[in-house]
């Protein structure tokens, strides 16, 4: 726990992070007296908000243990919110709808719960291929973080079609691609490059993702191929956004 914190902390502290925590706190609307933040881990944004909003609610899957004036933590389900219709002024959903299986459910729900306005937080475009990691106990690839889903602005406002977008901003840039051939090449040698300091668990078995022990030469000369690969395919990428942020107005004549 004491190095899940502290990863946490160093992840809050980076530059990219600090721009993406800057710019949700801009476009958050103001003047509103309730939100909720779904997903909020260490209660970093749940804080925050307590800047802007009388009441903050902090949900995650198990009870958040933090414990800052204006804001209660509760536990529960996005795809099964346990509060009525309408129940917030404002659902703050940030890093949160890349790792949900059940998306639409998820959706559903933070629409229903809204009063105005809903802000939403997703990675933009992201290549999901790169960061890819192998499961040691079931052998089946993983998307890096755990995210099951990828967006852009168009996937993004179908999910919510009882609401207005009213803004939108894009923060950090990458340049970070891969390649069929790549890829494959890595699935092929167990991803040893993959992100498998992640918290999140093999999304087939549940299991704690832990890298590959020993790879042989022949392994080590695929994956080397791999990454000349890679290389070559960032001389011609174009540049995007990390992440893209929306603010969606709740449309009362939608319901």
């Amino acid at each position: 726990m004491f190095g899940q914190t502290t990863a946490l902390a160093c992840y809050r502290n980076n530059p990219g992070e600090i721009a993406r925590t800057r710019d949700l706190l801009a476009i958050v609307p103001k003047n509103l007296s309730s939100v909720l933040d779904i997903g909020s881990r260490d209660g970093h944004f749940s804080q925050l908000l307590t800047q802007h909003f009388a009441s903050v609610t902090a949900l995650d899957l198990t009870t958040p243990k933090f414990s800052f004036g204006r804001v209660r933590p509760v536990q529960g389900d996005v795809t099964k919110l346990p509060f009525p219709d309408h129940s917030f002024d404002v659902v703050f959903c940030a890093e949160v709808l890349e790792h949900i299986s059940a998306l639409l459910k998820a959706c559903s729900e933070i629409e229903r719960v809204a009063r105005h306005a809903i802000v939403i937080g997703v990675p933009y475009r992201q290549d999901t291929r790169l960061g890819r990691t192998t499961c040691n106990h079931c052998g089946k690839a993983n998307p890096p973080w755990g995210h099951v889903n990828t967006f852009d602005e168009n996937n993004v406002k179908r999910l919510f079609p009882k609401c207005c977008p009213v803004r939108k901003s894009f923060v950090g840039n990458t340049i970070d691609r891969t390649n069929m051939i790549s890829a494959w090449l890595l699935d092929l040698v167990g991803n040893p490059w993959g992100v498998y300091h992640q918290e999140e668990p093999c999304i087939h078995c549940g299991r704690r993702m832990d890298p590959p022990i020993n790879r042989s030469f022949t392994q080590k000369l695929i994956a080397a191929m791999a990454l000349k690969l890679n290389q070559l395919q960032s001389r011609f990428s174009p540049t995007h956004p990390n992440w893209i942020h929306m603010v969606f107005q709740k449309d009362p004549g939608r319901e």
